[in-house]
């Protein structure tokens, strides 16, 4: 393991403190770098202290350093320790980050620096003179203690901030402090300058909002409770008693997946990536992982559901592509399916199809639809001026041509579209255009091209939006760019392009073209449902059982708004068209944009190399959804967010109540009598799962989330109020609170399973198998909480693990020997990529990836992880 630390950098002074817990336990190199070094190769900004493990993984929260420190020390987690470090996360550090900023970059001093932290201070001085004990989490030091020392130093060596009336913290400082670890720590960390050696350090921070009137406090934030009637508690108590019995029985699974008459039948596409490039967590988060999410949670209701994407494969992106890699388009185009169908695998996204457009039905379907708009008089013929390479003798499709849009003035436009404003653009409308393979100045000469006669179509259109927007689930900014171009006046628009990679025109004189990606992509939708099952037209020709619901990132509106809804009402094929349009606004990259061209950002790849697990970021990127607003990925907030609401909260909350079934019940849900508190407690999860449901109907994915974590914060408030810790060592009385207690918290924290599993399948899956929750409570969500874990039922038995994901598993194997079989999965699979690169024998390569299958099964095995089931592959 290689420790990276820097002077001046307060995350580093903890870490080193509990280094020492690594002595002699493994092999530990502490370096020390400059605070401008990138120390991890997938973090664009600077980041210490950074722990690299033997197997190329990185930790670089100080906490889960700390943790996995004391981990291979052999240290029991404990529940106090727990929440210590959720408070020192969500409460110590944003009053502390204030307070050094105040004293160190803004030169202020006396109480306008205590002033922030003085109420966490006293909290701690509390606590410790409540309990009467030298350390935090009882008689011997903690990591609780180290930590929060790590935090508090900078600031407390100044005896100035040290209030004398807080003896039990003036105490407890000492005695951590004199210790020799955290002597040492200090010196190197701060060098004899105390607190100004973090000054670089503090002035590249944001200047801190106000924290006046913050509550500091060790339980979980309250939430405002709603106010309940005797009815609405009556009704909860009633549902929770029925029990697994008021589950109706699970859908028997389908292949194909067919419309049912009668059912609610639910057809999801996300948009199709350009097959040309890597998706990037903007891509992700706009059209598959959301779309994933509402496929995951139609199917928790039972609902008749097909989910498909496909990758765009037709095009001049492609042709552009090829040429830059010395491929043909067809190779490029096998060599990036592949890629994103790995990406998305990694993701857990359950698609029932992930096809491709360059196939026989694109072409049949694309054909069949053109000659209908044809035959009906909505196609016209024009002569356009078009933009002509004359040293590469050859006309410029859009994405061959970058120049200056004549909207905006931004300098990377399209041919096509301008990224930043987002208007569309005929590329000889660009200023100062380039040819973007031999960066010559294009002329402007003649060809004869298609046109969809849009405004011929524009009746049809607004009469169908005035059908289908009322009552429909069409995001705001969906609506906006739809009714923007129909105020405008819609234009006839150019359907086909002078290339050869696309769909052939079958119409005499035009052999030598073929039709525009974006009049034949959408129609992707249809090949790809068709190269799936020859019923196709079930799902794509009966909009009076099928509800469409389309995921995409906002530029994509117009497409699937109006274009394609254009072309399948002119063709009077009674198409289904969409139903609900879900757009995100951009996710943006810390302070700029995501760029594929420029590799600005985090691409899917780059995600799975982090070794951060899959459900960690799609927790995060769900988490910040650009709903309504653009939103920015940040490192640093991921991290915030992982420890604070992941780990701390929901991870805190159905850890500590399996950890109480298992430790005080023999592994048993006990009996549960239950107050009136309880039933109210009850209701109070109801109306929030209610509420849940509500959101997701609507495809508010961002906002149903939040209702996860308030339910867990109420577990967690619940579980602190009640303290069946304390409990389970008094009377019968008191014995059999704690039973009740524990039995509704673990039957929370099955709920809470199944809410998560839009979210975080791998992760509910894991916390179900735990609580050996039986199969229909895991495929069915209700609207009302049940009782799904009765008195009686057993749970498994599992302690957590360090890593950073809610719910995972360890059994009795220690970190050492976890350590080893990561080390040797890295090993078995760089002979593996080798192999492959050397292009080896077919046989051997199979060897190999048979040894790294069975090493991978071992370390599931001893980080207590399900066991992956193979995935046979897809049937073209």
């Amino acid at each position: 393991m290689r420790l990276f630390v820097s002077e001046g950098a307060p995350g580093s002074l903890p870490v080193l403190a509990a280094a020492r817990r690594a002595q002699g336990r493994a092999e530990l190199l502490i370096s020390t770098v400059g605070p401008e070094e990138c120390v991890v190769p997938f973090l664009t900004q600077p980041k210490v202290p950074v722990l690299q493990l033997d197997n190329g993984n990185y930790l670089f929260s100080t906490s889960a350093i700390c943790r996995y420190f004391f981990l291979l020390s052999g240290w029991e987690q404990d529940d106090l320790t727990n929440q210590w470090l959720e408070w020192e996360a969500t409460e110590l550090q944003p009053a502390l980050s204030a307070a050094l900023y105040y004293l160190v970059v803004q030169g202020k001093k006396g109480e306008d620096v205590l002033g922030p932290v003085r109420r966490a201070l006293t909290h701690i001085d509390h606590s410790l003179s409540r309990r009467s004990c030298p350390f935090l989490a009882g008689e011997t030091e903690s990591l609780a203690d180290i930590v929060l020392w790590g935090a508090l130093y900078p600031l407390l060596q100044d005896p100035a901030y040290l209030p004398e009336e807080l003896g039990a913290l003036h105490s407890w400082f000492q005695t951590v402090s004199s210790q020799e670890p955290c002597q040492r720590a200090a010196e190197t960390v701060l060098k004899q300058q105390g607190v100004l050696a973090l000054r670089p350090y503090l002035q590249k921070q944001p200047q801190p909002s106000s924290l006046q009137g913050r509550a500091v406090s060790n339980e979980p934030e309250e939430e405002e409770l709603a106010t309940l009637s005797e009815e609405e508690i009556a009704m909860a108590v009633t549902a929770w008693e029925k029990g697994l019995g008021n589950l109706p029985p699970l859908r028997p699974p389908q292949n194909p997946v067919l419309p049912v008459a009668g059912e609610r039948n639910v057809l999801i596409t996300s948009a199709l990536p350009y097959v040309n490039n890597v998706p990037h967590l903007g891509n992700i988060i706009g059209c598959v992982l959301s779309a994933d999410v509402f496929a995951r949670y139609s199917r928790l209701r039972q609902w008749n559901t097909l989910y498909l994407c496909g990758t765009d494969e037709y095009g001049t992106a492609t042709e552009t592509k090829a040429m830059e890699e010395g491929l043909t388009p067809q190779e490029i185009c096998d060599k990036y399916h592949a890629i994103h169908a790995d990406i998305y695998r990694w993701f857990n996204i359950s698609f029932d199809i992930f096809g491709r457009t360059t196939t026989p039905q694109q072409t049949k379907i694309t054909q069949d639809i053109f000659q209908r708009l044809f035959s009906r008089g909505f196609v016209l013929q024009d002569t356009v001026e078009q933009l002509r390479c004359e040293q590469c003798a050859r006309f410029l499709a859009d994405r061959f041509v970058e120049g200056v849009c004549p909207f905006c003035g931004y300098e990377e436009a399209r041919g096509d579209q301008c990224d930043k404003c987002g208007k569309l653009i005929n590329a000889t409308e660009l200023k100062k255009p380039q040819c973007k393979v031999c960066r010559s100045c294009p002329v402007v000469k003649s060809s004869q091209h298609l046109f969809l006669d849009l405004p011929k179509l524009e009746k049809r259109l607004e009469e169908w939006l005035e059908n289908t927007l009322p009552g429909s689930d069409w995001t705001p900014n969906a609506r906006f760019i739809i009714r923007s171009w129909l105020r405008d006046g819609l234009k006839p628009r150019c359907i086909t392009r002078d290339l050869k990679w696309g769909t052939p025109v079958p119409l005499e004189g035009f052999e030598d073209k073929v039709f525009y990606v974006w009049f034949d992509a959408t129609i992707g939708y249809l090949s790809i449902t068709a190269n799936y099952t020859d019923q196709w037209e079930r799902w794509w020709k009966n909009p009076e059982q099928v509800s469409l619901y389309q995921f995409m990132a906002k530029d994509n509106v117009p497409f699937h708004g109006l274009v394609f809804p254009c072309s399948a009402l002119g063709a009077e094929d009674n198409y289904t068209l969409v139903s609900h349009l879900i757009a995100t606004e951009y996710l943006n990259y810390e302070d700029g944009k995501f760029s594929k061209s420029r590799g600005v950002g985090v691409f899917g790849d780059m995600a799975q190399d982090t070794g951060i697990p899959a459900d960690i970021w799609r927790f995060y990127l769900l988490y910040i959804r650009p709903e309504g607003q653009d939103s920015a990925f940040s490192w640093t907030d991921m991290l915030l967010k992982n420890n604070s609401e992941l780990l701390n909260n929901l991870g805190n909350f159905i850890n500590r109540a399996g950890m109480f079934v298992s430790k005080f019940f023999g592994g048993y849900v006990p009996e549960m009598v239950l107050t009136s508190d309880d039933q109210r407690l009850l209701a109070h999860v109801t109306l929030e799962l209610q509420h849940y449901h509500q959101l997701l109907e609507k495809v508010r994915i961002r906002d149903a989330l939040r209702s996860i974590l308030t339910i867990s914060r109420h577990g967690n408030q619940y579980i602190q109020v009640n303290e069946p810790w304390k409990r389970i060592k008094g009377s019968e009385a008191d014995r059999q609170r704690a039973g009740t207690v524990t039995g509704l918290a673990v039957n929370i924290a099955a709920l809470l399973s199944v809410m998560l599993q839009p979210y975080m399948p791998t992760v509910s899956a894991t916390i179900q198998a735990q609580l050996q929750l039986p199969p229909p409570a895991c495929g069915i969500l209700l609207t009302n909480f049940l009782c799904t874990l009765p008195a009686g039922h057993l749970i498994g038995t599992a302690k957590v693990s360090s890593k950073p994901a809610v719910g995972e598993t360890v059994t009795a194997t220690g970190p050492q020997q976890i350590q080893v079989l990561m080390d040797e999965v890295t090993k078995q699979g760089n002979i593996v990529r080798e192999l492959k690169a050397q292009k080896a024998d077919k046989n051997q390569v199979a060897a190999e990836v048979a040894k790294l299958l069975d090493l991978k099964k071992q370390l599931a095995l001893a980080e207590g992880k399900p066991l992956e089931t193979p995935k046979g592959k897809k049937k073209k």
